[in-house]
């Protein structure tokens, strides 16, 4: 079983960007970019509880297609999506590159916690709050309920992902159904 790569982001994230921490503005919001085929998404960093190598997870029966299964997170049995498959952007390489990124969401007093299967890691984006432009209804290849915003860095549109929105296990169920 593969180890956590990245646990207790906050604290790894204050002693290894102290100086880019310390003088960040409170207009200034910090993302963890990865890829999805050719495309660069990112989620808010303080939503990755840690990110692991890829390692295959448990199968569950009569899921959906995008639904890789669980694994087993210290006693914690984590769901994992692979979100190349859920927004229908490429067909998944499992590869040396391929990891799966942890996120945790609290809503109405409960912690949600669920495994995402990326491509590849990029960086840790500090974006200011200005350069988030709001994300189009139509036209592109993931739903906007997903999209928080767009921002372009380095000349790349970069597409803000809603955790929340991704953690709809309602969302999910509704899947489920469908795919039986």
């Amino acid at each position: 079983m593969s180890e956590a790569l990245l646990e207790g982001n906050e604290e790894q994230l204050k002693n290894e960007y102290s100086d880019d921490l310390s003088n960040s503005s409170s207009l200034e919001e910090q993302y963890l970019s990865f890829s999805l085929g050719e495309e660069i998404y990112a989620v808010d960093i303080l939503s990755v509880q840690e990110i692991r190598t890829w390692e295959k997870p448990t199968f569950l029966p009569r899921s959906p297609d995008f639904m890789k299964g669980v694994l087993n997170l210290r006693g914690t049995i984590v769901p994992v999506i692979d979100l190349r498959l859920k927004f229908r952007i490429c067909k998944p390489v499992y590869c040396d590159t391929t990891v799966v990124i942890i996120l945790r969401y609290e809503t109405n007093d409960q912690m949600k916690i669920m495994g995402i299967v990326v491509d590849a890691m990029s960086d840790v984006l500090f974006i200011e709050k200005e350069n988030i432009r709001n994300a189009p209804e139509f036209g592109g290849r993931v739903d906007a309920v997903y999209i928080d915003g767009l921002t372009t860095v380095n000349d790349a549109v970069v597409s803000l992902l809603n955790t929340g929105a991704i953690l709809n296990i309602d969302d999910i169920n509704h899947s489920i159904v469908e795919a039986n």
